[in-house]
């Protein structure tokens, strides 16, 4: 990657390991509705005056930002906060690392050109799928018998959405600037949540680290770190952008256990252990195909020199 690449790749890769210890601190003060309505809502608002000038560009894709709005913010934000009033974060960290693996499976089912990229090195690729399901198995199986199996489905449609909101935006948003596109996003996210925030309002103020939480879930983890994820996309392409999701678990378990004094465990290692060799060697570029060497015409045969005069003939 480029100087540019590897700095929006870093800063993406701390920045959106944050939200899942923000988020379970906003959960215990606030309704999930209300919370995913602060997150847009603030981060619509300081985005918007920013891009109106550029808002028509959008109009002809419409129809794809609704999707991208839907599979990137909607959807996903609703389930992650609703799972991890159950979860810990660093658990749900750890299942989200598994999109790197989810974008080459789409990639391959799709097509596209990301397809041929899966194509290549397809054992070794192979491998890395079914180390990283081994690893997100090894996460799964425990908890789900614990009966947190509801929590554990909505943690992994959060990661199949995650893998679709890049290929859409590689394919049918690309060409957009990425400012008023985040800014249309989150507002229309904003217009869907807030009937649903309006029925579960707090009676009463939340405490000071609910509201730090909501402020830095808005400002830094959603207004900021998408202008910056569109930007990754541009650069690196969406299989490797989403490749962040090899540090962002490590940040949320460090700040899980560290901070929340949530437990690791040896199967918790292990499982990122084999998510993340699984990740790596799923997303891996194949070898550029060596072109064939041409064939060289003939070299001529000298024949007799021609008759003077006719050399123009």
């Amino acid at each position: 990657m480029s100087r540019r690449g590897w700095v929006l790749f870093i800063a993406m890769s701390v920045i959106w390991g944050v939200p899942y210890l923000l988020i379970k601190v906003a959960d215990g003060g606030v309704a999930v509705p209300v919370l995913v309505l602060a997150r847009v809502g603030i981060a619509a608002a300081l985005l918007l005056p920013f891009a109106v000038r550029q808002l028509p560009v959008l109009r002809p894709r419409w129809r794809w930002l609704l999707a991208f709005a839907l599979v990137e913010i909607i959807v996903p934000w609703l389930f992650l906060s609703e799972a991890e009033r159950t979860l810990s974060s660093s658990m749900t960290g750890l299942l989200i690392a598994s999109v790197p693996i989810i974008v080459v499976v789409l990639a391959w089912l799709t097509g596209g050109p990301e397809r041929r990229n899966t194509e290549r090195l397809s054992a070794v690729r192979w491998i890395g799928l079914l180390a990283g399901l081994g690893g997100v198995a090894l996460l799964i199986g425990p908890t789900a018998a614990g009966g947190d199996a509801l929590s554990v489905a909505e943690v992994m449609v959060v990661a199949v959405c995650y893998a679709t909101g890049p290929l859409i935006a590689s394919r049918k948003l690309d060409d957009l600037p990425p400012l008023p596109m985040t800014a249309v996003c989150l507002a229309f996210a904003a217009v869907v949540y807030s009937p649903l925030a309006a029925l579960t309002w707090p009676s009463s103020v939340p405490s000071w680290e609910v509201l730090a939480s909501l402020a830095g879930l808005a400002v830094v983890c959603t207004a900021v770190a998408f202008v910056l994820f569109f930007r990754l996309i541009n650069e690196v392409g969406p299989a490797r952008s989403t490749v962040i999701t090899y540090i962002n678990p490590a940040v949320a378990v460090t700040l899980g256990v560290s901070v929340l004094g949530e437990p690791f465990t040896l199967a918790t290692a292990c499982a990122f252990a084999l998510i993340l060799g699984g990740s790596v060697l799923a997303t891996r570029r194949g070898s550029p195909v060596r072109p064939a060497e041409p064939v060289r015409p003939a070299e001529p045969v000298p024949g007799p020199a021609p008759e003077p005069g006719l050399e123009r003939a």
